[in-house]
């Protein structure tokens, strides 16, 4: 790192502190408070499901495609669901082409423990034949603009795509499958999810962190609930650490916060 860019790091993370000490951000939102949530589904006319999160100024797309395939076999009555993220260059200066990297990697892996561990999808109904067939679902997360916290708009991109997403009937005659492609069906969700991400600055916990409060952010964690406020999944990253207060206050922040989602989420599921 430049000594210009850690003077002007500093200036500005000393500006961000200064105002968060007065209960307020850069962008006049409350400690608290969300940003403006917008989420469209079936956006994308090739894709089986689809759904765009904009989450004040990061926008976020998911698709979703199906086919046949075989289960693993640790799992051989359970479909498999499959998620990957891509960070476009486009989306912010510092987003490189190229294999994923440890953020696109960390983004997937996160948006899919929640939906792993929040058990919304019975993996058992994408099965076809046991150990021999079943639905394998690839689910693409694409980062079009990127204005922080990515894990929470990916995570309800994903939840909206899903509900989106259209299987067909199969008819199963011994060990073959014929897909009814004419007779489509929504995949049945148990429920909803909301991942809230609350940052860490200075002595300060703030949720939906924006560009400008990651960058100078301490650490952060990212609490999954499910509709009745039971945690699914935390997700802790940066290199400093929470004590066990901050935890607790910072899971409260984010329960709190996770109504807001819900409500957003209720209009599209």
């Amino acid at each position: 790192m430049s000594e210009v860019y850690k003077i002007v790091s500093e200036i500005e993370r000393n500006q961000i502190i200064a105002k968060i000490a007065k209960g307020k951000r850069l962008d006049g939102r409350s400690l608290d408070e969300y940003r403006t949530i917008k989420i469209e589904t079936g956006i994308v006319s090739k894709a089986d499901g689809s759904a765009k999160v904009e989450l004040g100024d990061t926008k976020v797309i998911v698709g979703i495609k199906f086919e046949l395939g075989a289960p693993f076999p640790d799992t051989p009555e359970e479909g498999v669901i499959t998620l990957s993220a891509e960070l476009l260059p486009m989306a912010f200066p510092t987003f490189e082409p190229g294999p994923p990297n440890f953020d696109a990697i960390e983004l997937a892996r996160v948006v899919d423990r929640g939906i792993r561990h929040s058990d919304i999808i019975d993996r058992k109904q994408l099965c076809i034949i046991p150990s021999k067939k079943v639905w394998i679902l690839f689910v693409d997360i694409y980062v079009l603009d990127s204005d922080g916290n990515l894990f929470d708009a990916s995570s309800m991109a994903t939840l909206a795509a899903l509900k989106n997403l259209k299987l067909p009937e199969v008819k199963v005659t011994g060990e073959e499958v014929e897909i009814i492609k004419d007779s489509l069906n929504p995949i049945p969700l148990k429920g909803k999810l909301a991942a809230v991400t609350i940052a860490k600055v200075g002595d300060y916990l703030i949720v939906d962190p924006d560009s400008s409060e990651e960058r100078i952010m301490d650490a952060r964690i990212t609490v999954a609930f499910n509709e009745e406020g039971k945690i699914c999944a935390i997700q802790k990253s940066g290199e400093s650490s929470f004590r066990y207060q901050e935890i607790q206050n910072a899971i409260t922040l984010a329960k709190n916060a996770s109504v807001k989602i819900f409500n957003e989420l209720s209009k599209v599921m």
